[in-house]
């Protein structure tokens, strides 16, 4: 059985749960998320916990269950508590600014890029150097994280670009120099 499947999901006050067939609907404080799980995948509502079980041992059944479970533990914890990336950039003259439609980044090219931000992410910036992305969605919110560091990763020799909050970058050494 799998150690993640197997445990319940608590469904906290001020949070409702809807299942009607394979569709898994949670509605709370931040906002309300749907999600199509797998057919074969049932998710039972009992008292304050979600339960989800696997119709066999079949090792396709076995991945699907882990997963459905963390995916529905998601959406749970997104509608109470919502998720947060931070991204640092580094680098003279980098920066970003925040605009209606979502970011408005300077990270050493000869143009600015605008970033526009899906419906459900907040993207916000505390200073010109730090990037906060907020939403209830984990998915899109780690996806809106990955597509912003892409636009300018992390380069190893003095490394300027855009890394995510606590990220290490391996430096390497430059040129050795002339005799």
């Amino acid at each position: 059985m799998s150690r993640i499947g197997k445990r319940p999901i608590p469904v906290p006050a001020g949070v409702s749960v809807a299942i009607s067939g394979s569709t898994v609907t949670v509605k709370g404080p931040k906002g309300e998320l749907a999600r199509t799980l797998p057919a074969d995948i049932a998710v039972a509502q009992e008292g304050a916990e979600l339960k989800v079980t696997r119709p066999s041992d079949e090792e396709r059944h076995k991945a699907l269950h882990g997963l459905s479970r963390t995916l529905v533990a998601n959406m749970v914890e997104g509608v109470t508590k919502g998720f947060v990336k931070t991204l640092e950039i580094t680098g003279v003259g980098y920066k970003a600014e925040v605009k209606p439609y979502g970011a408005l980044l300077s990270l050493g090219y000869s143009h600015q890029i605008e970033y526009q931000a899906p419906a459900g992410v907040k993207i916000n910036a505390p200073n010109p150097t730090t990037v906060v992305i907020e939403g209830m969605s984990k998915e899109l919110v780690g996806q809106v994280a990955a597509e912003i560091r892409s636009l300018r990763k992390p380069e190893p020799y003095k490394g300027k670009g855009v890394k995510y909050q606590g990220e290490v970058i391996r430096r390497k050494a430059g040129k050795a120099g002339g005799k």
